[in-house]
């Protein structure tokens, strides 16, 4: 007697009208019905836009590894704490901190379909995120016109690398972001576009974490 006999006869016949697949053994086999349809859009939305973010992560981390280890080769150039001004840092963090808090604001008066908190946790998440790029770029301008440019030394050049690649996905989220309040006052609150206001929140609090690390290993040890 095959395994699928065996199986079909355990219970009388085969039920549902489709074909049971034995899962595990043991006294009792376990059924998997072969005719159940393909997961929810949330689900495989959801699920890519996860390795997106995990993708990204790792893009990241050889970031971090490569500037880790060039950290020190400044080629008698200026390092770190000859360059860095930790108070201008500090308040670009507190920036994008709140910035992240708002955009959770936003992303709960989307759920609740209240317009003030939708579009105000937005507006603020772009004022704050805005100003986190003109203190990083002011930051970038400062340091090429003292000659401490990407190609001055390998430490340089892994520094721009790494800050400079958080600085554009910080500019693209605020594009993704203008383009998430237009779609909500054109379309309204439709499930789609909640799914993509979920996946922009998920996206901007990913940024938030990564900017953590950069200025704990980049400013606070470089300054160091």
């Amino acid at each position: 007697m095959t395994a699928f006999e065996a199986g079909a006869g355990y219970g009388g016949q085969n039920r549902g009208g489709g074909a049971d697949v034995i899962l595990g053994g043991g006294s009792e086999p376990l059924y998997a019905h072969a005719d159940r349809g393909p997961a929810s859009k949330r689900i495989i939305v959801g699920f890519g836009f996860w390795i997106f973010l995990l993708s990204d992560i790792v893009m990241f981390s050889a970031f971090f590894a490569t500037y880790a280890v060039l950290s020190g080769e400044t080629a008698g150039g200026p390092a770190g704490k000859d360059l860095f001004n930790l108070p201008n840092v500090a308040i670009e963090t507190t920036f994008l901190l709140l910035s992240s808090f708002t955009c959770g604001i936003a992303t709960i008066g989307a759920r609740a379909r209240q317009g003030l908190m939708y579009y105000g946790g937005m507006a603020l998440t772009f004022v704050f995120g805005a100003g986190f790029l003109f203190i990083e770029i002011h930051e970038f301008v400062g340091m090429i016109d003292q000659g401490a440019g990407p190609t001055r030394s390998a430490f340089l050049s892994a520094f721009f690398t790494l800050v400079g690649c958080h600085g554009v996905h910080v500019t693209l989220g605020l594009l993704w972001l203008l383009t998430m309040v237009a779609q909500v006052f054109a379309k309204g609150y439709r499930a789609d576009i909640l799914r993509r206001v979920l996946c922009f929140g998920l996206f901007w609090h990913t940024l938030d974490i990564i900017w953590v690390a950069i200025f704990t290993v980049v400013y606070l040890l470089g300054a160091g």
